[in-house]
């Protein structure tokens, strides 16, 4: 079956509410582990360790999320939400955190009617200071607004006034407000890069003294980093795969990284499904090169028509020679990859995960990645032995099916 013609009401399954974890567990390692392959067993995510190969690579997303929630209040007592999603102008994610005086984000008004016109104002404590923060709406756009944002203090970063007034992200099916525990839990112990509005929830389990372990057993770390979006939560509304427009997401990648790809290829762990979907980009952005196409951005459907005879060495070391061709030590593009059942791995051979939601792309990842039927006894299993779901729920440690 071409992939664009699968219909997404096979790959769901009824989530009760009470599976949802709404909170994380009191130590991040204590999750249940399932473990696929061929065969299903569970463990405990402290033990990831000694069940990963040793001398094999595993591979992060370093990302961290942005204080994006601002909330703003009328005269009138009415509530304004606004929810940062992505920069405009500086349009670089670094830039935009570390302008003075004035930002411009791509952003969902939460409450947006009882916002007519004018600008909005909030008052920030900022070290010791008061600074006046502003918002105005410069356009209007099919699925969110473009809002500049200005304050009254050019030794102060739009950064650190998202860090004073900011709220945590949480996804919207925990149906909480963000509390304080979510600031550090709702963040990965190895997060370095600010910019997404979503965490990467495979890598929340991790701790300190787990990394140390990965490191004694002689398995070696490394990362890359995609700046989560919005769109991660966006369920699949269409009836078929082919109708469903994918979100897009910034990533980079460094030299070394590249390197760690060639001498682990065959031997590869990604620690979730944004640390996938920045993988197996970099395959065909390699592939790109290699057919003499300059366009580094992964379309939808690229995968699925860009030539696959060239190998992960060829399309990796393409990638190398553009970066030296170009002096660049790190690569930085956009994906908007699509990967759903028919989709063959080039880079990824385990897959570390948790459960995702009903008629999600998500979902799709993991049923292409297990292959045929192996999803559904996987939820199935999980389901009848009390996993928790979700952002803060257990994880899974997925080999990649045959």
């Amino acid at each position: 079956m071409n992939t664009q013609d699968i219909k997404i009401e096979h790959y769901t399954y009824l989530l009760p509410e009470h599976r949802i974890a709404k909170y994380p567990l009191k130590e991040r390692s204590d999750s249940k582990l399932l473990i696929y392959n061929k065969g299903i067993r569970e463990d405990k995510f402290c033990n990831i360790p000694s069940l990963l190969p040793s001398k094999s690579l595993l591979l992060f997303n370093n990302t961290k999320v942005i204080q994006a929630r601002v909330l703003f209040k009328k005269e009138t007592g009415a509530q304004i939400e606004v929810f940062c999603l992505e920069p405009v102008q500086p349009a670089d994610i670094s830039m935009a955190f570390e302008a003075k005086t004035k930002s411009v984000w791509k952003c969902i008004v939460g409450n947006s009617k009882k916002w007519k016109d004018g600008k909005l104002y909030k008052n920030i404590a900022h070290a010791g200071k008061t600074i006046r923060l502003a918002i105005s709406r410069k356009q209007t756009l099919e699925d969110a607004q473009v809002i500049e944002f200005e304050w009254d203090n050019n030794e102060v970063s739009f950064g650190e006034v998202l860090e004073a007034i900011g709220k945590t992200p949480i996804p919207p099916y925990l149906k909480r407000e963000s509390e304080q525990l979510d600031t550090l839990r709702y963040q990965t112990i190895y997060s370095n890069y600010k910019g997404s509005v979503a965490a990467p929830t495979a890598g929340l389990h991790f701790t300190k003294e787990i990394l140390n372990q990965l490191y004694d057993r002689g398995i070696k770390t490394g990362n890359v980093t995609l700046h989560v979006g919005a769109g991660t939560f966006k369920p699949v509304k269409s009836k078929s795969i082919g109708e469903h427009e994918m979100h897009t997401e910034h990533f980079f990648v460094d030299m070394e990284t590249l390197n760690l790809i060639l001498e682990y290829k065959g031997n590869i762990t990604s620690t979730g499904t944004t640390t996938v979907r920045t993988l197996e980009s970099l395959y065909w952005l390699g592939v790109k090169l290699l057919e003499g196409n300059k366009d580094l951005f992964i379309n939808q459907w690229d995968a699925y028509q860009l030539p696959k005879h060239y190998s992960l060495t060829e399309a990796i070391g393409k990638l190398k020679a553009y970066l030296i061709d170009n002096d660049y030590s790190t690569l930085e593009s956009y994906t908007g990859i699509l990967i759903a059942p028919g989709y063959e791995f080039k880079v990824v051979d385990r897959l570390i995960t948790n459960f995702h939601q009903p008629n999600s792309t998500l979902l799709l990842l993991v049923a292409a990645f297990t292959k045929g039927e192996a999803w559904k006894k996987i939820y199935e299993y999980a389901l009848n032995n009390d996993f928790r779901f979700l952002s803060y729920g257990d994880s899974s440690l997925l080999y990649k099916g045959q």
